[in-house]
C-alpha cells in the first residue's frame, strides 16, 4: 500500500498538458478544485467527472498510475461511504434493520461524496505527473509574486513547498526499506490488535525521523555549498511565457464553471 502512493512523483512526456505553462496548470488545478466542491448535482458532478477523464486522455499518463494514486485513498472512501449511507436520512427505505436505516439520501450522498473525492486527488495528480518539481518552484513562485508587498519571501515558500512534495517518494521509498528491514530482524507489523501494530510501527517511526533529518541536514549543506542565497539576484535558464494553449486552459476553466453553476440552479441538489 505504501508503495502504491504516487503523489509528488513526475512522469515524462510531451503531451498537451506537459508543454503547458506551470502558471496556468497551477491556477487550472486550484480553480477546478474549487469548482470541485461547488458542484451540488449529479449533472454537475457529471461535468466535471468528463473534465477530469479528458485531461488524463490529454495528459498521457498510463491509466494504471492513475489507478494507483487512487489504491491508498480506497478506505477514505468506504469510511465515508459508511458514514453518509447510515447518518443521512430522507427519500425512500432501502433497507432497514434495528437502528440501521439505508435510505435513498443516504446513498445517493455517499456516492456522491466518493466520486467528488476520486476526481479531487485525479485532477490533483495529474499536477505533479505533468509538471516537474523545478517548473512547479518557479510556477509558484511568480503566482505567489504579489505577496512581495507584504515582505513575505515568495522564493522560500515556494522552494519549501516543492522540496516537500519532492521528497514524498523518497520518503515512501525510505519506509519501505526500512520495514522490510525489520521483518527480516523478525518484527510482526501485520498481526495483532490496533494497539499492538501501533506499538510495532515505533522502531519504523524512529529510524525514518533520523533519516529525514539527515537527509535536510544533507541537502542545507549542498545548498550552502553552492551559494545558495534565495530568489535574490537570481535568474533562470528558462523563461516562461504563456501561449495560446495555456490561455484556453483557463477560458475552459472558466466555461466549466459557468456549466456547474447552471446545473446547479436546474437539478435537483443531492447535498
Amino acid at each position: 500500500m505504501i508503495g502504491d502512493i504516487t503523489i509528488g512523483q513526475y512522469y515524462a512526456g510531451t503531451s498537451v498538458l506537459h508543454r503547458m505553462d506551470p502558471r496556468a496548470k497551477l491556477a487550472a488545478t486550484f480553480w477546478l478544485i474549487v469548482v470541485i466542491f461547488l458542484c451540488k448535482s449529479f449533472f454537475a458532478l457529471g461535468l466535471i467527472t468528463l473534465t477530469a477523464m479528458v485531461a488524463v486522455l490529454l495528459s498521457r499518463v498510463p491509466l494504471k498510475m492513475i489507478f494507483r494514486s487512487l489504491r491508498p485513498i480506497v478506505i477514505i472512501l468506504i469510511f465515508t461511504a459508511v458514514l453518509n449511507v447510515f447518518y443521512n436520512k430522507g427519500g425512500a427505505t432501502y433497507w432497514e434493520w434495528w437502528k440501521i436505516t439505508v435510505t435513498e439520501k443516504g446513498v445517493n450522498t455517499a456516492l456522491f461524496t466518493m466520486v467528488r473525492i476520486i476526481v479531487l486527488v485525479v485532477i490533483s495528480s495529474l499536477l505533479t505527473y505533468t509538471t516537474t518539481p523545478t517548473m512547479l518552484t518557479d510556477g509558484l513562485e511568480r503566482l505567489l509574486s504579489p505577496l512581495k508587498v507584504f515582505k513575505i519571501k515568495v522564493h522560500t515558500l515556494a522552494m519549501m513547498m516543492t522540496l516537500a512534495l519532492r521528497f514524498i517518494p523518497t520518503l515512501i521509498e525510505e519506509i519501505e526499506r526500512i520495514m522490510n528491514a525489520q521483518k527480516a530482524r523478525g518484527a510482526d507489523l501485520e498481526t495483532g490488535g490496533l494497539l499492538q501494530r501501533a506499538k510495532a510501527l515505533v522502531p519504523i517511526f524512529i529510524p525514518l525521523m533520523v533519516s529525514a533529518f539527515r537527509r535536510a541536514y544533507e541537502l542545507a549543506f549542498a545548498m550552502t555549498c553552492r551559494c545558495y542565497t534565495g530568489g535574490e539576484g537570481r535568474t533562470r535558464m528558462k523563461q516562461m511565457k504563456l501561449a495560446v494553449r495555456d490561455v484556453l486552459l483557463l477560458i475552459v476553466c472558466a466555461g466549466i464553471t459557468a456549466g456547474v453553476l447552471v446545473l446547479n440552479h436546474f437539478f435537483t441538489a443531492v447535498i
